[in-house]
């Protein structure tokens, strides 16, 4: 179950309240590091999306035709860019606690274990939505509104285990299903170790048909070895920066740099 992804998600809300309530008019106005998006666009998005999971509009008449989930993301924020920032701000505080309550409730089964399908980045069991709500917390506050990446200045509590480690959990669940058969490539396995808060060691093999599975632990087989703090792996493996800066290759470096360059976490 995902109920470290629940606590996550809590800090985070919690976080991001005590950024966005401090803020100034001119701050809110700030390009954050998010393409496209205002500081108080990331706000924006963060409170429709929770108003969307725990109060979902009514079905269309007419079935959409399928779209990618960035850009269901960029259709909820835009009727919401000439709010006003309380008219945001009351939205986060309000859909906040209720977003809590719901993810807590799948948490428990049947529903924990129940297949939920998240646009293009493929289907998960429905308690991991809050890894994913963990992550997107995580991601949008800590690097693309805060400094030193992002337009804001402020001081939140270090990113500990509680608040990465969901974040990174997600991104490693979708990495096998975010880019399909991208990875036609890796015909070795590949060994991922992430340090600080959150980190651990993973395998990263190939399954055929350019499919990869992402497997707990590190495999004696592997003819490399990927190293890089935990946290600046939510920045790289997002393509928010080029990896190279950030990690450490030990072995094959061109099976690696294949694979890292292809890698695109959304």
């Amino acid at each position: 179950m995902s109920k470290e992804g629940v606590t996550a998600v809590r800090l985070g809300i919690d976080d991001a309240l005590v950024v966005f309530e401090s803020l100034s008019e001119e701050e809110w106005s700030r390009p954050s590091g998010c393409a496209g998006w205002r500081v108080q666009d990331v706000a924006a998005h963060a409170g429709s999306n929770f108003k969307a999971t725990v109060d979902p509009p009514p079905p269309p008449a007419e079935p959409l035709a399928p779209m990618p989930a960035e850009r269901m993301m960029d259709l909820l924020v835009e009727p919401r860019r000439g709010w006003t920032p309380e008219q945001v701000l009351d939205e986060v505080r309000t859909y906040g606690p209720r977003l809590l309550e719901t993810l807590d409730a799948l948490q428990l089964e049947p529903v924990a274990s129940s297949p939920m399908t998240m646009a293009d980045l493929g289907t998960y069991k429905m308690h991991q939505l809050a890894d994913a709500y963990a992550f997107d917390l995580y991601c949008h506050l800590r690097i693309d509104v805060l400094a030193p990446r992002g337009p804001v200045e402020r001081d939140v509590p270090s990113a500990d285990a509680a608040r990465l480690g969901p974040a990174i959990a997600w991104m490693l669940a979708g990495l096998p299903k975010m880019q399909g058969a991208a990875f036609p490539f890796v015909d070795r396995p590949l060994n991922l170790s992430l340090t600080g808060p959150g980190g651990g060691s993973w395998t990263i093999t190939g399954i055929g048909d350019g499919n990869v599975e992402v497997l707990p632990g590190e495999d004696p087989q592997a003819t490399v070895r990927i190293t890089s703090d935990g946290h600046a792996f939510v920045i790289w493996a997002t393509k928010r920066s080029d990896w190279r800066p950030d990690v450490t290759l030990n072995g094959d470096r061109d099976l690696a740099t294949r694979f890292l360059d292809t890698l695109n976490i959304v």
